[in-house]
């Protein structure tokens, strides 16, 4: 009996995978079999007074059921990993549209995308004859490489909306307060700034407005506001005009103050980056 070679192992895996593919892709394409289930017989006729069930055409799976498992799936997973309250922060200050157990489902996803990768890597590795007992690591390696990019991506996207509102808010503190000194009132001040302006910051404001038209305080949503962005420059900010909302302060007054504070804190801000870049700029010299 002839011994198996890590060759002939690594051709079986690649000519098996092709051949799984290709027998996947053939029952896709083939027709249900068996009726259509209730939901989608009577879908068509109740769709405009009720949310419809989704069926996937493929396989007749509901897909209500298929987001049902993956929600499973990803609560699972972001219970195991933990550290929810930080990938909610950071998901908020990036903007992203999602909760911390979808992140970790998609940070999942992202792991088993690595593993696949690495998998064809040390399939190519030994159809090459260069593979070793260390590329058993490689599979492993890239899930974890993939699942650290995916959360150094939300890092970057948070941190670089957050900067992007940092330099919007001393204008708009100051749109602000020109509309209150014009004779506006604070709410058609807020709603004057959010139409014009294009930014991340006034995109977070008509947020506050359609929140304080659907039946919240101005305070309130503001403040939800500043605790769900948690940047400090504007959680100053939203303190002072707080403040000042409930004891009667002049409101244009305030802001302006908090406009040249802010101000200040930026500045202040670009003088240390200033500084590092400086350092850094030494190190080339250092080593030449």
């Amino acid at each position: 009996m002839m011994p198996v070679s890590a060759t002939d192992i690594a051709l079986a895996v690649v000519l098996g995978g092709a051949l799984g593919v290709g027998v996947c892709l053939l029952v896709s394409l083939t027709p249900r079999w068996g009726a259509p289930t209730l939901a989608r017989r009577i879908a068509p006729y109740i769709r405009d007074v009720t949310d419809p069930q989704g069926v996937s055409p493929r396989f007749g799976v509901p897909d209500a059921d298929v987001r049902a498992i993956w929600a499973s799936v990803q609560a699972r997973v972001a219970n195991m990993l933990g550290g929810s309250a930080s990938i909610d922060r950071r998901l908020h200050q990036a903007g992203w549209q999602m909760d911390a157990a979808a992140f970790r489902g998609r940070q999942l996803g992202w792991a088993i995308a690595g593993v696949a990768i690495g998998g064809a890597g040390v399939v190519a590795l030994v159809l090459l004859g260069r593979a070793s007992g260390a590329a058993v690591l490689l599979p492993p390696l890239a899930a974890v490489i993939a699942a650290v990019a995916y959360d150094a991506r939300l890092t970057q996207a948070a941190r670089a909306r957050v900067g992007r509102i940092q330099e919007e808010l001393p204008t708009v503190l100051e749109f602000l307060a020109l509309c209150l000194s014009a004779g506006e009132g604070i709410l058609d001040s807020l709603r004057r700034v959010s139409e014009v302006g294009a930014g991340e910051l006034t995109a977070e404001l008509r947020g506050v407005v359609l929140a304080v038209g659907t039946g919240s305080s101005l305070s309130d949503a503001l403040t939800r506001l500043s605790a769900r962005l948690e940047i400090p420059a504007f959680s100053r900010s939203v303190d002072q005009l707080v403040a000042a909302i409930d004891r009667g302060a002049p409101l244009a007054h305030v802001l302006h103050s908090q406009a040249l504070d802010t101000r200040e804190d930026a500045k202040r801000g670009l003088i240390e980056r200033a500084g590092r870049k400086e350092i850094y700029m030494l190190v080339p010299v250092k080593f030449e």
